[in-house]
Order: structure tokens, then C-alpha cells, then sequence
């Protein structure tokens, strides 16, 4: 028979062994619970500071006051889509005019319809004429005309000088193609680049100069029947 010593150390070392055990199941527990917290995604900390590390990170920069952005969305345009449409017609409109006429044409009748389109200072007066001296009595003379189109291709600058007060500004380049003809039939077609000037009057927008772009293909003769 076992003494009573004997029994009491089986019974302590029963103890041991069953406190060993107890420990180490709670042991893998937490191991593998915390792995199959981490393969599901779940969240090991709070879902607010994850939410805002992400969208410090989604936007120009990563902490950047969200007033900024609004505030570049707030600047108005220099100029507004349909004022730029109404400059680029007011454009088309003088300088196809200025290539299109017939030998039957006056000053008088001819340059008013095209002044409406610009500033009328003293400039535009003077540019906006008929062919003059040897040019003019040779087209009455051939009873020649001219027929003018004019496509605006790009916008070489948009300004609004509050310094000066000259306005909303706008400088496009615009090229030309007039087709003349003599006694009824098409002599040549000469196309010319010009770098044109708008500016704002009021609720119109009105030409207020225009020169040479490039040098063009002057007096390329295209025959076209009788």
C-alpha cells in the first residue's frame, strides 16, 4: 500500500500538471484567435483613427485642411464660356467682312455693317476700308469680288486688367481664307493667319485690333470653271 506521503505528492503533482495544461490551452486560444482576427481583416483598433489616416491620405495631402480645395473650386473664370463664344463670333464676323466684298461696293454702304463690331476708335476706322488707288480700279474694272471665312483656331490669351481698367481682354488667333473672282470666274484663294483682339463693352464684345500671324500662301490660283 502507498504511504500517505506518496499520496500526497501524486496529488500535488496531479495539481501541477493540470495547471500546465489549463495554461497552455488558454495560451493557443489567444494565439490562434488573434490569427484569424488578422486573416479576416478585422479591425484591431478603433474604426474613427483608421478612417482618418485614410482620408488624410486620399486627398492633394495627407493632412491638408479640407478648406483649401474649396477654396480653389471658388475662383470664378476670367471669362465665362459664353462671353468667350460671343468675342470668338464677334471675331469671325469682322474679319470674314473685311475679305468679303464686290467691285459694285461704296465705302459708305460697305464699312458701317463692320465698324458695329468693333470698338469704332480711330484705329479700327482706318483699318476697316476697302482696296484703295490701282488695287480698286483694277476689281471694278474686272468686276471682280471676294468672298471671306474666318475660323478662330486658338486663344492666345484671356486677361482682365483691374489696374488699368481696360477690362476683360482676349486675344485669339483667327485665320482667313478669301476666295476671289474676275468676270465670274475664281481666280485665287490666299489664306492669312491674324493674331485678333477683343474686349469687353458692356454686355458686347467688340474687335479691337488685329495683325499679321503668318505669313499665309498668298495668291494660290485655283481655277474653278467658268
Amino acid at each position: 500500500m502507498d504511504s500517505p506521503a506518496e499520496n500526497k505528492r501524486s496529488a500535488v503533482l496531479a495539481l501541477v500538471l493540470l495547471g500546465v495544461l489549463l495554461i497552455g490551452t488558454v495560451v493557443v486560444f489567444t494565439v490562434f484567435d488573434g490569427e484569424d482576427d488578422a486573416k479576416s481583416g478585422a479591425p484591431r483598433t478603433p474604426t474613427a483613427t483608421r478612417g482618418g489616416a485614410s482620408a488624410g491620405a486620399g486627398g492633394a495631402a495627407a493632412g491638408a485642411p479640407a478648406a483649401q480645395s474649396g477654396a480653389a473650386d471658388s475662383v470664378p473664370p476670367i471669362v465665362k464660356p459664353d462671353d468667350l463664344a460671343a468675342a470668338h463670333r464677334a471675331m469671325a464676323v469682322y474679319m470674314s467682312g473685311l475679305s468679303t466684298y464686290k467691285h459694285t461696293d461704296t465705302a459708305a454702304a460697305w464699312a458701317p455693317p463692320l465698324l458695329d463690331h468693333t470698338v469704332r476708335n480711330e484705329e479700327m476706322k482706318q483699318l476697316t476700308v476697302l482696296p484703295t488707288g490701282k488695287a480698286w480700279a483694277e476689281c471694278q474694272q474686272a468686276k471682280c469680288s471676294s468672298t471671306g471665312k474666318a475660323v478662330v483656331r486658338r486663344d492666345a490669351q484671356i486677361a482682365d486688367d483691374l489696374a488699368r481698367g481696360s477690362g476683360q481682354t482676349i486675344s485669339s488667333v483667327v485665320e482667313v481664307t478669301a476666295t476671289r473672282s474676275k468676270d465670274g470666274r475664281t481666280s485665287e484663294t490666299e489664306t492669312n493667319t491674324w493674331l485678333v483682339s477683343a474686349r469687353r463693352s458692356g454686355a458686347e464684345w467688340q474687335v479691337a485690333g488685329f495683325q499679321i500671324y503668318g505669313l499665309g500662301n498668298v495668291g494660290a490660283p485655283e481655277p474653278k470653271g467658268e
